[in-house]
């Protein structure tokens, strides 16, 4: 029973030397329930055994830092919201605002479905997604109205004419770069300010998109308020053009955009520390710019053949997009298996454990059974406590040594937390307010032949 550390066979993660119990029975097992994922099982109760655990005290660790850049964050992006929120009062219409802001929740419901779907798996702190809602919703939106507003004024200063190379110039080079430095500097605040949370391309990509979703809902509100004032005032017919290309046929335009940033940040948190990120922002803000400028700039070049641009060009660059994310997907599905597995080598988790909690369809029947008696509640918090260890396991063995102190850190600390979640799930019911009572509690820890009572259960 060694742990397969490619630091060092038979030592943990912190250096320790490895040796399996002289005497199982002085160990205190901590029993857990185990579900077998080869298929429908004759008898559907899951099997308990016991699981030998292997205790680590915990580093005390103090997150001041990130507590104030997070208010300082929450404090600039307020201020922005202000900002932002004054320009619409000022310059729209508040009964056409209202018709806009109406309409730019469809295409924001798609994008918000679309990034739940994706994040399912180990889904992020709420806390960080709003930060990053927010802050694509008001900073970026403010940052881009602010250069925009600064470029004009000093046209009109210098008596410089915008005119069609202004517009094309605009479009495809300003806004690209501005817009799309804007919120991937927002992903990267939150892999500074929630690194915890943010373990490898997935994140980013979730990240990304959530930022992305925050200004393109602002930006769809000012287009459809704009487009609506338009129509009342001309009779012109424009406004449903305007939302079938910019809320049907590109919802998940601003997404693309934004995940190349947070794509490239996803792989920084693995391979590197807060400021080698840096480097990595701006090669994933190259793509993202390009892919911009490639959308903004066609509708001055196909002219009637956008259509078909869209469907040759955009449509693929989505497909590949939506390839990939299901590609990392089930990467993570893999992660998680094998960096549990060297858990349950040294007795944390037990096999059938590891079945369930790398498969979806295991973690179906897990919190099904965990309903069906009241406790719910404990087994997400065991399977989300699970899902962290082994992202945390896979930035300890891939990072960079000087990454190693901290990432023991939240491994002890998400060790402490599964020892704590082990105990909450064979807590009778009663245990836990508003949840009845069951018969049959607690289940009698079954013997298995040729293992000692405490031992490993695999």
């Amino acid at each position: 029973m060694t742990w397969s550390d490619p630091r060092g066979v038979g030592h943990d993660a912190y250096g320790r030397p490895l040796t399996p119990y002289a005497d199982p029975s002085a160990v205190t097992p901590a029993a857990g329930p185990t579900w077998s994922v080869q298929g429908p099982a004759a008898n559907p109760e899951p099997v308990w055994y016991p699981v030998q655990p292997v205790f680590v005290q915990p580093t005390p660790h103090r997150r001041v830092a990130s507590a104030v850049a997070l208010a300082v964050g929450f404090t600039v992006i307020g201020t922005f919201a202000l900002a932002v929120g004054l320009y619409f009062l000022v310059f729209v219409q508040p009964g056409v605002l209202l018709a806009g802001s109406l309409l730019a929740f469809v295409p924001l419901t798609i994008v918000l479905l679309g990034i739940w779907l994706v994040d399912r798996w180990e889904p992020e702190p709420r806390v960080a997604l709003l930060f990053a809602f927010l802050w694509g919703a008001a900073v970026a939106v403010g940052t881009a109205l602010i250069v925009d507003y600064a470029l004009e004024t000093a046209r009109a200063v210098l008596g410089v004419r915008s005119g069609e190379l202004g517009d094309v110039l605009g479009a495809v080079v300003q806004a690209p770069l501005v817009e799309e430095g804007a919120k991937g500097l927002g992903v990267l605040l939150v892999l500074w300010i929630f690194r915890r949370h943010f373990d490898g391309p997935v994140d980013g990509i979730v990240y990304a998109a959530t930022v992305a979703a925050g200004f393109a809902f602002v930006e769809n509100i000012q287009y459809f308020a704009l487009q609506v004032g338009e129509d009342l005032a001309t009779g012109s017919q424009g406004l449903a053009y305007v939302f079938f290309v910019r809320a049907l046929m590109s919802p998940f335009a601003h997404v693309m955009y934004t995940a190349c940033t947070g794509f490239a940040l996803g792989l920084a948190a693995r391979r590197t520390g807060p400021y080698g990120a840096i480097g990595w922002f701006f090669v994933g803000l190259v793509p993202a710019a390009g892919l911009h400028a490639l959308w903004n700039g066609a509708l001055f070049v196909v002219g009637d053949g956008f259509f078909v641009y869209y469907l040759l060009v955009q449509v693929p660059i989505f497909v590949a997009m939506v390839l990939l994310v299901v590609f990392l997907r089930r990467n993570e599905r893999r992660v998680t298996h094998d960096r549990l597995a060297e858990y349950a080598a040294v007795g944390w988790f037990s096999a059938d454990e590891v079945g369930m909690l790398s498969s979806s369809a295991g973690r179906r029947r897990a919190r099904s059974w965990a309903a069906s008696r009241g406790i719910r509640p404990a087994m997400k918090v065991f399977i989300s406590n699970a899902t962290r260890l082994a992202f945390t396991r896979q930035r300890l063995v891939k990072g960079r040594r000087a990454l190693d102190e901290a990432v023991q850190r939240d491994e002890a600390e998400l060790l402490s937390a599964l020892t704590a979640s082990r105990v909450a799930l064979q807590a009778p019911p009663t245990a836990f307010v508003g949840y009845p009572q069951h018969p049959g509690w607690p289940p009698q820890v079954p013997q298995h032949p040729g293992s000692p009572q405490s031992g490993p259960g695999w």
